[in-house]
């Protein structure tokens, strides 16, 4: 130990000092680096000079409605070939697509009719159809009470309740009048779940007891309406006399 002032300083001995090979070696030299930092320097400025080549975006192509002599017609834009068909769009149903048979409506359920058919088209004719038509059918609803120009007809007439199922099909698809078509918005089984649920309305306001199945009783009379009422208001039932009244007569 040396003493330096008031300090003791430990001093390791030379001969247990960690050897650094690399060190003991001596220092490399330069002619030895020199290749090796061009390579990499070569080899950065390629790497970089690949990442600047625009083939992917001046590789030959036609621009949008440019003339093309490669053609007869000069169109650059061509045509699919006949008969192509887009994936998912074959459409081998005709009438599930379209409602008709050749050029005539038919009056079938392209599927069977269930309660969660019935459930699907009440929720899509809320949402699509009842603020013009209501959601009885009516033909009073918001849109029609706030001013539009054209009220829509009651599905509860003689006519429509006779109309063929496809032939709403093809209204919802194409539109018929004042009302647009909602092919793009609701798909063709969403549209027969709505033609459906409109069979259903129809029946529900114009059912009879020949139309109860057997064995289920009919727990009253239908309900006759003075005012039929509409999407924001009730219906006004009319009411019939009590039966005391004509005895309260006879005594008389």
């Amino acid at each position: 130990m040396i003493d330096v002032g008031s300090r003791d300083v430990g001093v390791t001995s030379p001969a247990c000092a960690p050897v650094n090979p690399v060190a003991s070696m001596g220092p490399a030299p330069t002619g030895m680096l020199a290749p090796a930092r061009s390579l990499v320097i070569l080899l950065a400025a390629t790497l970089s000079l690949a990442a600047c080549r625009q083939d992917m975006h001046d590789q030959p192509r036609f621009k949008p409605f440019a003339e093309s002599d490669f053609y007869t017609d000069l169109r650059s834009a061509r045509s699919p070939v006949e008969g192509t068909v887009a994936r998912g769009q074959l459409h081998e149903d005709a009438y599930l697509y379209t409602g008709k048979m050749g050029d005539n409506p038919g009056d079938f359920m392209p599927f069977p009719v269930t309660q969660d058919v019935l459930a699907r088209g009440q929720q899509r004719y809320n949402i699509y159809c009842a603020p013009c038509h209501s959601r009885v059918g009516d033909g009073n609803g918001v849109i029609a009470l706030r001013g539009f120009p054209r009220k829509p007809p009651s599905y509860h007439t003689d006519r429509l309740r006779k109309v063929p199922l496809g032939y709403l099909f093809d209204v919802i698809t194409s539109g018929f009048g004042s009302m647009p078509d909602y092919a793009s918005q609701i798909q063709p089984r969403d549209r027969w779940a709505i033609v459906a649920y409109i069979r259903a309305l129809q029946l529900s306001q114009a059912a009879t007891a020949a139309d109860v199945p057997a064995g289920q009783k009919v727990p009253s009379e239908p309900l006759h309406f003075r005012e039929p009422g509409s999407g924001a208001t009730l219906p006004v039932v009319e009411m019939k006399p009590t039966e005391t009244e004509p005895a309260a007569e006879e005594s008389k």
